[in-house]
């Protein structure tokens, strides 16, 4: 008889954590399947049942952390301010991380380098939600300077170095939060987050065209 979806579906979430966690504070080369079984309080012959091999296992681990990552960027409030959506998306991504931070460290601090064709995370969806945003950001700018919608020759290249500079910030300070590195507690963390977004990005924003300049 089969085993019930729901059980195959909480099973597999433990061993996704467990796998993110051993892999967050290891390293893959750590990660076994023998040990990821026991630590989730299962069989090996379970592990391989739900997810093929080992290798399998640690690949589907940063999927995992992706998709989680990409629902609460879906969550980010839209409104008719594209400054106002990105901020929202900066807060998210801090939300993201903290909810699940060995997840966090897999997809971008892991602890071995992924294997040669691995998807960067540049090209994952989730970074195109941010260079999306902060495309309408500089598009809006560039029309009230204007009176126009700008050509999208220049645009996009300004919209990618802006997003990796953003993206270098965000994640520089939520690195440091979840590493316990900085003063204070949680909720001058998420007020120190915020303002140094508000500071930071808007010049960052500006000189997007500079940025991207050759």
């Amino acid at each position: 008889m089969a085993r019930p979806r729901l059980h195959d579906d909480s099973l597999r979430a433990a061993l996704l954590d467990v796998a993110s966690q051993q892999i967050s504070e290891h390293g893959e080369s750590a990660v076994t399947v023998r040990g990821v079984a026991q630590a989730a309080g299962t069989s090996a012959s379970a592990v391989y049942a739900l997810f093929g091999s080992r290798e399998d296992l640690v690949a589907a681990v940063s999927v995992e952390g992706f998709r989680r990552f990409a629902e609460h960027l879906s969550f980010a409030p839209r409104t008719g301010s594209p400054a106002d959506d990105l901020l929202a998306l900066g807060l998210a991504y801090r939300t993201s991380a903290l909810a699940d931070p060995h997840f966090y460290r897999v997809m971008f601090e892991r602890s071995v380098p992924p294997e040669t064709g691995a998807v960067p995370a540049v090209a994952e969806p989730t970074f195109d939600v941010l260079r999306r945003a902060v495309g309408r950001v500089l598009a809006s700018a560039d029309s009230d300077a204007a009176g126009a919608p700008p050509a999208s020759s220049g645009l996009a290249a300004a919209a990618e170095e802006a997003s990796l500079a953003l993206w270098g910030l965000v994640h520089g300070l939520v690195s440091l939060e979840i590493g316990r590195l900085l003063p204070g507690g949680a909720e001058a963390a998420a007020r120190r987050y915020e303002r140094a977004i508000l500071a930071v990005g808007p010049p960052l924003l500006r000189a997007a065209p500079t940025l991207a300049a050759p």
